[in-house]
């Protein structure tokens, strides 16, 4: 008994996030130039009142994973062409982070590590065995193409605070983003240590006439294929003639 009453105890004192985004359905329709989401809350003591202390506040917004290969191309001759290939198997389509200041002064490298809090503490998970070196070499490629196309990001002063019991976020989503369902998880951390995290969801997904294409090209994936080659081809017979009477 007396040791459940501390664990009890010992928990009531660790604070709750209570978290929100704005959207949590994001439409992608014709002529989608992308989508900011905020993501706002409270750290507040167990009993509802406010936390006493300071907090620090990271949030992670992560897109569906999918398996992925790299290559890197090499110049040979003047040409270039593929040297060295290694498969990851869970790559996150889309990865931001916020923060209420740099993450390596709120945690270690191994809380940043095991939260994966920041793109050098993402979990690629390589497919069979591959030297660490190597492995970071083809990490950091992977980030750096991810980020030159606005799906990877990092801002370490994106989270704004009030009386250190309000916060809020804005993170980006560009154009470009995946369809599916994004994870949005917070964490409260305080001396190195997270003591509170909580997860919202945002769906993502195609409506309207790019759904429906989409749906089509899912569900009739031959006949998508055929009739995408007689466009392809009507629309060249069409501009050869009209240049051919000009």
């Amino acid at each position: 008994m007396a040791l459940l009453a501390l664990v009890f105890l010992t928990g009531a004192r660790d604070p709750v996030l209570v978290t929100d985004v704005s959207q949590h359905e994001i439409a992608v329709v014709q002529g989608f130039t992308g989508a900011e989401l905020v993501l706002f809350g409270a750290i507040l003591n167990p009993d509802g009142a406010r936390a006493a202390k300071d907090y620090d506040i990271v949030v992670v917004l992560e897109g569906p994973a999918r398996p992925l290969v790299l290559r890197e191309k090499r110049k040979v001759g003047g040409v270039w062409v593929n040297a060295d290939s290694t498969t990851l198997r869970s790559v996150p389509s889309f990865y931001a982070l916020v923060s209420s200041r740099p993450v390596r002064q709120i945690v270690d490298a191994r809380t940043a590590a095991i939260y994966e809090m920041g793109l050098d503490s993402l979990q690629l998970s390589p497919s069979g065995s591959i030297d660490p070196e190597r492995q970071a070499h083809f990490a950091r490629g992977l980030v750096d193409v991810m980020r030159r196309g606005g799906l990877y990001s990092q801002d370490e002063h994106g989270v704004s605070m009030n009386g250190q019991v309000l916060y809020q976020a804005r993170i980006h989503l560009p154009s470009s983003v995946r369809t599916g369902t994004y994870t949005a998880e917070t964490f409260a951390i305080r001396e190195g240590r997270v003591v509170a995290s909580s997860i919202a969801r945002v769906r993502v997904s195609k409506q309207g006439m790019e759904r429906a294409v989409a749906d089509f090209s899912q569900d009739y994936a031959l006949a998508y294929g055929v009739l995408a080659v007689a466009v392809a081809v009507g629309m060249g017979w069409l501009a050869g003639r009209v240049f051919a009477l000009i």
